[in-house]
């Protein structure tokens, strides 16, 4: 099986210590591409020192995480700016909307994201999407993009049914990780009637840990959970699901 980690943060500092060996864990596992969201303009550089190391292997992405959205946001976004102008990326994110903490910034995080939406519809790229207790009204945000013909992924979809539909007959991809592994998350009851042809694979590495393992570091090479999960919840095989995810992660990212 060829496999391909959407969305993971192999950059970050819990993986510092032993990044080699989780990568050709996740080689073993069939993972062969990986790509990087950024989140702030801090993570930038340790992103990037990863796709020189792995240059065929890692690809980054570059925009502000909402979460991030503080005083600093305008600030924040013009270092992401710069950088888009200065070299290439695959995708802008992870960009979005996040209510569970913090809704001090709920304004500044639409400002920052209607931005960086315009930025990818301008450039002609795809989007990587956060959306926490916020969904509804990230959808709200994301359908003029659409209309417009911007294309992305929903990041780690945890909605209903009838918000996978929304969110695809966008022409979004749904990010499905470990949370479709959680006994009462939802997921797979919301993915029922979804065809594989609307979603990618990620692990939000070093977040959202799939069973077995959850409460552990989360790690690409644990794809193949998912896989097992995400065949078992649509019917197919865990071959149906590698090489239909993958071929979707390239329509996407163009590799």
């Amino acid at each position: 099986m060829i496999l391909v980690d959407t969305h993971c943060h192999l950059y970050l500092e819990e993986f510092k210590h032993n990044i080699a060996d989780v990568v050709k864990r996740a080689e073993n596992a069939g993972v062969q591409r990986f790509y990087l969201p950024a989140i702030d303009s801090q993570s930038v550089g340790d992103m990037l020192q990863l796709e020189k190391r792995w240059p065929e292997k890692f690809y980054c992405m570059i925009g502000l995480h909402p979460c991030y959205v503080k005083e600093n946001y305008r600030q924040e976004l013009e270092v992401m700016e710069d950088w888009l102008n200065k070299r290439p990326f695959v995708a802008i994110g992870e960009i979005g909307l996040d209510f569970y903490w913090d809704k001090t910034f709920t304004q500044q995080q639409y400002e920052a994201f209607n931005l960086q939406m315009g930025w990818a519809l301008q450039r002609g790229m795809p989007i990587a999407i956060h959306t926490r207790n916020a969904m509804p009204e990230t959808i709200d945000a994301v359908r003029p993009f659409a209309a417009k013909g911007l294309r992305g992924i929903f990041h780690c979809f945890s909605g209903t049914g009838a918000q996978a539909r929304e969110i695809t007959d966008m022409g979004f991809y749904l990010g499905i990780g470990g949370v479709v592994t959680y006994k009462n998350a939802g997921v797979a009851e919301a993915l029922q009637n979804i065809s594989l042809q609307h979603m990618v694979l990620e692990t939000d590495a070093p977040y959202l840990t799939p069973v077995p393992f959850r409460g552990k570091r989360n790690e690409s090479s644990y794809l193949p959970y998912i896989v097992a999960r995400l065949a078992e919840v649509t019917g197919t095989t865990k071959e149906e699901v590698a090489a239909i995810t993958t071929a979707n992660a390239e329509k996407i990212f163009g590799n």
